[in-house]
C-alpha cells in the first residue's frame, strides 16, 4: 500500500503524492494552515496525501505551501452580524412556537423537538 501512495514526482496522479503522515516539511492542509492563522491565498495545490481504505477509495488531503500562505482575513462587523443572524435563523423554530430553541434545529425534523413530538411533552 505504501508504494501506491508514494509518487513524489507526480507522474501517476499529476501532483506529488505522499503516504499518510509522510508529507515533507513546508506543506500543510487547510486545517493545519488555519490552526496557524493562515489560509492558502489562491495558491494551487502543491501536493496531496493519500490514505488507503480497503472498501472505499483512498482518503485524499490536499497540501499547500506554508511559505506562500497568507494571513487569515479579520472578521469584519458586517460579517459578524450576518453570521449571528444566520445562526439565529437556524435556532428559531419555523413552524409552531417561533421561539429560539437554544440549539440548531435538526433538518430531519424541520422544527424544534417539542413541536415535532407534542405527545411526549404532555406525558412528561
Amino acid at each position: 500500500m505504501f508504494g501506491k501512495c508514494f509518487d513524489p514526482t507526480g507522474a501517476t496522479y499529476g501532483v506529488p503524492t505522499y503516504p499518510w503522515r509522510y508529507a515533507p516539511d513546508g506543506l500543510a492542509t487547510r486545517r493545519q494552515l488555519r490552526a496557524r492563522g493562515l489560509r492558502p491565498g489562491g495558491q494551487p495545490i502543491a501536493a496531496q496525501v493519500l490514505r488507503p481504505r480497503y472498501r472505499r477509495g483512498p482518503l485524499v488531503a490536499y497540501l499547500y505551501r506554508v511559505d506562500r500562505a497568507k494571513p487569515v482575513r479579520p472578521m469584519t462587523p458586517g460579517k459578524r452580524a450576518a453570521l449571528a443572524k444566520a445562526m439565529c435563523a437556524r435556532r428559531t423554530c419555523p413552524n409552531c412556537c417561533r421561539t429560539d430553541a437554544g440549539y440548531v434545529i435538526p433538518t430531519s425534523l424541520g422544527m424544534c423537538v417539542p413541536c415535532a413530538y407534542p405527545e411526549e411533552q404532555r406525558a412528561a
